[in-house]
């Protein structure tokens, strides 16, 4: 495995590297870890990478790794850069013929997301987006039982990510992980819809796998001199008639970082909290509400839900673990890969580079529908997962 970005300070690159050799299956032997040359070597002692594999650029880490024997060079390729940097560094590994792990969202702009699933069309590797919410074990828990029939026909969903942090403008100090968060040129065109709010859009979609149709968007930037949003809504209407809203807020006081999803259906209604992230809720009129636990023991455990598992119940799994069951997924499709074998491209265990598309394609029409002043703009693109 190499690491591009995740110098020191960095947050997410930790979380890729904690994640990526949590079974064993993988380990970080090279890296570009910083833009600055400098930062970049002496950031590769905390990851215990040795100084000869610790490169200046992605672009140099690629060559390098290249000229190895092939017993000998790393088998793919995180991403754990800001936004704007994602694009370049996916192109350059997926034409050396890495598999590739990128971080959300997958691009900068649509337009690079597209190009993207051409190279990774063409490639044939293997391309995984981290939406890690979509690692948990009782998340995976709800998908089975909404396509199970369940709920019934599934007629809302309501998905918010709600933090505080951006209450104060952080951006304006040392602070770089607000910094490139609030900064058009590296964050893209949205701010909070964009970093979080993505991810609340595609744990709607992965749970309950409706199409889109429609979006009706409002974003706003509450903290004065702020470049992009820290706050939005938007309704989204389904295939199937349902109705959906994805809020996602950086600047509301006292929140840390609480993903919530509800979906209600004809015959029954779900709710799960990632800030307690081990109880999947079940609700029926009539009947007492039933709370599913995290035990892969359990009879009620389905079995996509209890293979995600790695501990008995009591002990808590939650967002390492989360991220390494994406790993996971896309490590059994590297290995057939590796052995010559076919595997699944587009209805993965991981979220894909069709998700990543839809995502581009969410955050590009939630910008567009809230400068429309709200108005219903389409958001089934023709890449987007069936």
């Amino acid at each position: 495995m190499a690491l591009v970005g995740g110098g020191s300070g960095s947050f997410i690159g930790r979380v890729h590297a904690t994640a990526a050799v949590l079974d064993n299956r993988a380990a970080l032997v090279a890296g570009a870890l910083s833009s600055d040359p400098q930062r970049a070597k002496s950031s590769a002692g905390g990851y215990d990478i040795s100084l000869d594999r610790a490169y200046s650029s992605y672009q140099e880490l690629i060559a390098s790794e290249l000229a190895r024997p092939a017993s000998e060079r790393i088998d793919f390729l995180t991403i754990a850069t800001p936004n704007h940097m994602h694009f370049p560094v996916a192109k350059a590994a997926l034409e050396a013929g890495f598999n590739v792990i990128c971080d959300k969202p997958m691009t900068f702009d649509l337009a690079q997301a597209e190009e993207l699933v051409k190279l990774v069309e063409k490639s044939g590797v293997v391309f995984a987006v981290t939406h890690n919410y979509t690692g948990y074990p009782l998340v995976r828990q709800a998908r089975e039982m909404v396509l199970g029939g369940e709920l019934g026909e599934i007629q809302c969903i309501r998905s918010n990510y709600i933090q505080g942090w951006l209450r104060t403008r952080l951006e304006s100090s040392d602070q770089k992980q607000a910094a490139w968060r609030t900064d058009p040129s590296k964050s893209g065109a949205a701010g909070c819809f964009g970093d979080i709010g993505t991810h609340a859009y595609n744990l709607g979609r992965y749970i309950t796998g409706l199409l889109p149709e429609t979006i009706s968007c409002h974003l706003r930037t509450f903290e004065e001199g702020r470049a992009l949003d820290d706050y939005g809504h938007a309704v989204i209407q389904f295939e199937n008639g349902a109705l959906g809203t994805v809020t996602a807020s950086q600047v509301t006081h006292g929140r840390e970082n609480d993903v919530t999803i509800e979906v209600d259906g004809t015959k029954g209604a779900l709710q799960w909290r990632q800030e307690n992230p081990n109880e999947l809720i079940f609700r029926r009129n009539g009947s007492a509400h039933q709370i599913y636990t995290r035990d892969p023991n359990a009879p009620y455990m389905l079995p996509l839900a209890k293979a995600s598992c790695r501990l008995p119940s009591g002990h808590p799994e939650a967002f390492f673990e989360a991220f390494a069951n994406i790993y996971r997924a896309a490590f059994d499709a590297m290995a057939l890969r590796a052995g010559g074998g076919s595997f699944e491209t587009r209805n993965t265990v991981y979220p894909n580079v069709y998700d990543g598309v839809e995502g581009m394609y969410f955050i590009q029409q939630s910008v567009a529908s809230s400068r429309e002043k709200g108005a219903w703009l389409p958001l089934k693109h023709p890449l987007a997962r069936k």
